[in-house]
């Protein structure tokens, strides 16, 4: 879940715990934004006086909903291998209860400036385009794999995102080797893999895609219920579908 904090989500922390909580759910785990080293034309991450907050808020909503929720304040991590050591240090500064690992930037080496892979912006697409759809999606999985291999995640995020709302964009069957060896890399840093509902309101289909989690599944990797809300009236949405749908993926 993400909040006002990342500047491109609406609503207050507190709004999420109240909407987790009609939804029945037992427990839930704040992912706000962080990266480092990233020239872009809007910051849509914490700054280190967004974080120093949110831990706090953090704080104030476990006391009061004691007995009713169990909140956690994890972080969603963009990698930048530019910056591993300093992405390192930030991690090692705080008690997070969970770290996300996803790469939502890659660095444009023409104009010093990066692409956000995740945005819907026309702008993004175009340049998207431009550079080539394919070799962005090569980079973008060889990004995930050293992330998986350097930072201390505890699952990966939203794994074939990248470029989503580009409509022509397939998966190569060398981005399909690559996922292969991504996952082998998860599953020996014992993380789990997030099914992100997100994606059925974006494609009719969960983050990853079925072929991707059968594939998980195959590696008996542990799975992670994310609603990536950015709104607190998206908490939890479609997870009533999960259960169905990891019974079908591992039957293919």
């Amino acid at each position: 879940m993400h909040t006002r904090l990342c500047n491109h989500a609406t609503g207050e922390m507190e709004e999420y715990v109240l909407a987790a909580i009609a939804r029945g759910l037992r427990e839930i785990v704040f992912l706000e934004h962080l990266e480092i080293g990233i020239n872009y034309s809007e910051r849509t991450w914490l700054s280190t006086a967004d974080f120093d907050y949110y831990f706090e808020e953090c704080e104030r909503l476990r006391r009061k909903y004691a007995g009713i929720i169990r909140i956690g304040s994890g972080v969603e991590v963009g990698y930048n291998s530019d910056c591993a050591t300093e992405l390192l240090e930030q991690l090692a500064a705080r008690p997070w209860h969970s770290v996300g690992i996803s790469c939502h930037f890659l660095l444009m080496t023409d104009s010093g400036r990066h692409l956000n892979l995740l945005s819907r912006r026309p702008d993004n697409i175009t340049t998207a385009r431009r550079f080539g759809l394919e070799r962005l999606l090569t980079l973008y999985f060889e990004s995930l794999i050293r992330a998986v291999k350097i930072l201390p995640g505890t699952f990966l995020c939203h794994l074939d995102a990248a470029l989503r709302h580009v409509p022509e964009l397939v998966l190569a069957d060398s981005h399909v080797e690559q996922i292969d060896t991504l996952l082998a890399e998860v599953k020996k840093k014992g993380m789990a893999l997030e099914l992100n509902t997100s994606g059925i309101s974006m494609r009719n289909e969960i983050f990853p895609a079925r072929q991707i989690l059968t594939m998980a599944l195959g590696y008996d990797i542990p799975l992670q219920a994310g609603s990536d809300a950015h709104r607190p009236e998206d908490v939890g949405r479609f997870f009533e579908t999960l259960p169905e749908l990891i019974t079908s993926a591992a039957c293919p």
